[in-house]
């Protein structure tokens, strides 16, 4: 029997998943963390990207889109907290590119300092969410 770790990811809304894993892997504001059971306590910032689950008898990995967040870790227990968490499942294509395309409208048009970095987060956002669309295509093209 592999080592697990529990995992709870929880957004302002709900809980998307607790249960265990085998490993987790987040997006790190500093670039991606990948995390074993046992891992050493660690606190830190998350960026807009994929958490993915390895998750015990179970083939394909799970996906859960975080808009940012935090990441706390301690030996047996992982829990990101994110204002926006999404299923991978449940991620809409045509709503991300659409943001995607106001984001990039707005960065051209936009001359304040603050409403281009709104449109920079918006536009983080939207191509984080296009990659785990494309990252679940891939996994379920294997």
């Amino acid at each position: 029997m592999a080592l697990t770790v529990h995992v709870d990811i929880v957004s302002a809304e709900a809980t998307l998943y607790s249960g265990l894993a085998e490993f987790v892997a987040v997006p790190g504001i500093a670039g991606e963390l990948g995390i074993y059971p046992r891992h050493a306590p660690l606190l830190t910032q998350l960026r807009p990207g994929s958490v993915r689950l390895k998750v015990p008898n179970q083939t394909e990995e799970e996906l859960i889109y975080v808009s940012g967040g935090i990441l706390e870790v301690q030996p047996d227990i992982v829990t990101v907290l994110s204002d926006t968490a999404i299923r991978g499942k449940d991620l809409d294509e045509s709503a991300a590119l659409e943001a995607k395309r106001r984001a990039e409208e707005e960065m051209k048009n936009r001359t304040g300092v603050m409403e281009i970095a709104k449109a920079e987060a918006e536009l983080a956002e939207a191509v984080a969410q296009l990659r785990a669309i494309q990252r679940l295509r891939q996994q379920r093209g294997r």
